[in-house]
């Protein structure tokens, strides 16, 4: 409580930090578990889909970003008509599906920035408040013409206490944010496997309609 203006901002800046960290982890931890569970419910029902129409019917809003993925695949095809090149049509469904995997993967991104930041940034921040403590204690024997313990101490105590609560705010964002990162990255292949599976459906369907026309032209 004594310590200097300077350092009492410092310690209270990193305390916030620390605040923060933790609000992060809970809200993020809530949202990614809840958004995975919805994702791996939305793949189990579209895997088990025959067509395209099917899929469509059993997703819905709750299926999360997949329901988006659905949409977006049936948009496609039903701009494909017999004649068209097959291929294009994956390439199209293909674009559409990566551009969709990267913006809901972004979106959840969105918060963990800021436990790099904390985690990068922390530890200066607690050397500056140390340096400066260090410099008033070098003040204070400046001032006292003494070294004795009684004027060294307290600025000494300031500047290890400043260190400590920087090494408090950056451990922890670290190792939050390495956790997120692993966490978003599953997340992510799951996004990929369901739009893999709605390639693989679409390629099902365009199949039947050439097969079927082939039939009706014999």
């Amino acid at each position: 409580m004594a310590a200097d203006a300077v350092v009492k901002g410092v310690m209270i800046g990193l305390a916030l930090a620390s605040v923060l960290t933790w609000t992060v982890l809970v809200a993020k931890t809530i949202e990614l578990s809840a958004t995975k569970r919805r994702v791996a419910r939305a793949l189990r029902v579209i895997g088990s889909a025959h067509t395209l129409a099917e899929a469509a019917d059993r997703s819905g809003p709750s299926d999360g970003p997949v329901h988006a993925f659905v949409r977006s695949v049936v948009a496609e095809h039903e701009l494909w008509f017999a004649g068209m090149d097959k291929a294009g049509l994956r390439d199209r469904i293909a674009s559409r599906l990566d551009r969709l995997v990267a913006n809901s993967s972004r979106r959840m991104t969105k918060g963990t920035g800021v436990l790099a930041t904390i985690g990068s940034t922390a530890p200066f921040v607690g050397l500056f408040g140390t340096v400066w403590g260090i410099m008033n204690s070098f003040i204070g024997i400046s001032e006292a013409q003494t070294t004795n313990l009684a004027v060294v101490a307290p600025g000494i105590a300031e500047a290890l206490l400043a260190t400590a609560m920087g090494l408090v705010a950056a451990i922890p964002a670290v190792v939050i944010y390495n956790a997120f990162a692993r966490g978003i990255a599953g997340y992510k292949a799951l996004l990929m496997d369901a739009a893999a599976e709605l390639q693989r459906i679409a390629s099902r369907d365009v199949d039947r309609t050439m097969v079927s026309m082939r039939k009706a032209a014999e």
